[in-house]
């Protein structure tokens, strides 16, 4: 299943290269919910509350008034949890406060399951140089995403992996990463991470993953329309493909995508 994702910041829908360099923005909001709203499932995240600068609350109510969504994002206690879930949420996301103090807090992940229903809890865990990280990706733990699903099973309805090193960089998740994880829960297990082609999405499910999908999805390079196909360059501009997207936006180019990782 295609999961597309909607990152808020500022007021506005954008997308980030490994969760640091903004490389979409854009606030036509009413066209991203007709397109979406023949999924049975968005992801929505409000990256300011994931990092402590703000919340995007009325957006996010906007968006949960129109679209079936799994929101996370700063969701760091029970009560925001109940909050997030009393405005509309199907599910809530949790990953950073599932650590306390370099650990898997199992206590805590009891304690919620049994509050609001491990139906309604999605676990993320997003991982880089194969540890998990927290606090908006800016601090590194010791813990293993594997050995965090085998801790953490009993008490969710599913899993959200994230690879971010590949995280908005349309070239491909490592399936290799996702294999294991997929051995290790019986639950919903969700990738995100540089996932680029529908046939990359195909893969995915063939394996019994789902994948969310946010800039292969705005630029256009992943079909909405049939999700057999791969959307094909809308033209060629120096020997570069691009691929237009919809008004209120611009197009963007891997060669772009490549300088804001390294800026």
């Amino acid at each position: 299943m295609l999961i597309p994702s909607i990152d808020l910041m500022g007021g506005k829908i954008v997308q980030l290269v490994q969760g640091r360099k903004k490389a979409l923005e854009f606030d036509n909001f009413e066209e991203w919910i007709e397109r979406f709203s023949k999924f049975p499932l968005v992801q929505l995240i409000d990256l300011d509350a994931a990092t402590g600068s703000g919340t995007n609350y009325d957006l996010l109510q906007h968006f949960l008034d129109r679209l079936p969504c799994q929101v996370g994002g700063g969701i760091r206690s029970i009560e925001t949890a109940r909050q997030i879930l009393s405005m509309g949420a199907r599910r809530v996301i949790l990953g950073s406060t599932l650590i306390r103090n370099g650990e898997i807090d199992v206590s805590f992940a009891e304690n919620i399951s049994v509050s609001v229903g491990s139906s309604r809890l999605v676990f993320a865990i997003d991982t880089k140089g194969g540890k998990v990280a927290i606090k908006g990706w800016r601090e590194l733990t010791k813990i293993l995403p594997f050995d965090m699903i085998t801790a953490l099973d009993s008490y969710c309805g599913a899993f959200l992996y994230t690879h971010i090193e590949t995280e908005g960089m349309m070239q491909g998740i490592p399936f290799e990463a996702v294999r294991p994880l997929r051995a290790a829960t019986s639950k919903q297990l969700i990738v995100a991470g540089g996932i680029s082609t529908n046939e990359e999405v195909g893969r995915l499910q063939a394996m019994g993953v789902d994948a969310v999908v946010g800039m292969a999805v705005y630029t256009g390079k992943v079909s909405l329309e049939n999700p057999a196909q791969t959307a094909t360059p809308t033209r060629i501009v120096n020997g570069l493909e691009v691929f237009d997207v919809p008004s209120g936006s611009h197009p963007i180019t891997s060669k772009r995508v490549k300088e804001l990782e390294s800026e």
